[in-house]
């Protein structure tokens, strides 16, 4: 004789065990499958910014990455929008810093409060703007470590993230 009452019992601990955690956790079920489904708008919002085609003079649109590359991606409840350029740079660190912390404020950006002094991260409104400057192991990890134009001098990413 077969009986199914101990499956049966298990759905309602089963239930409640999910609901605890969710409100534990500070999220609801419906924020966990959220998506990136109606953020284009955004998105072309966000690619659309001019601080993505500031550049300090004869700093250049890397071979490839001619335009901004921009994307929306989701976890956990949290969506984000992102653009982000890549530049070959000629010259030195120093000078793309420049360039930056004095363009970025001239666009309402302000310095990101929580970043050690020596990043470029500013922050404005509900988005977040970062300049990094490219290494043969960050290349390499993304498939682009034969990219000399990008190690000789200063190549680098300006990117900026906002949630959804």
């Amino acid at each position: 004789m077969c009986s199914r009452t101990p499956r049966i019992r298990q759905l309602p601990l089963l239930l409640a065990t999910a609901l605890a955690a969710s409100m534990l956790s500070g999220c609801s079920l419906m924020d966990l499958a959220r998506d990136c489904e109606g953020t284009d708008a955004r998105i072309a919002e966000i690619g659309g910014l001019d601080i993505l085609d500031s550049r300090p003079h004869e700093a250049t649109a890397a071979r490839g990455f001619e335009t901004v590359d921009t994307g929306c991606w989701a976890d956990s409840g949290d969506v984000v929008v992102s653009g982000e350029r890549i530049y070959a740079f000629p010259g030195t660190r120093a000078e793309v810093a420049a360039h930056y912390r004095a363009a970025a404020p001239r666009e309402g950006w302000s310095p990101d409060p929580d970043a050690a002094p020596e990043d470029l991260r500013f922050v404005k409104e509900s988005m977040s703007l970062r300049i990094l400057f490219l290494t043969a192991e960050s290349l390499a990890e993304d498939g682009h470590q034969s990219r000399s134009d990008l190690l000789s001098g200063a190549g680098y990413s300006i990117g900026i993230d906002s949630y959804a």
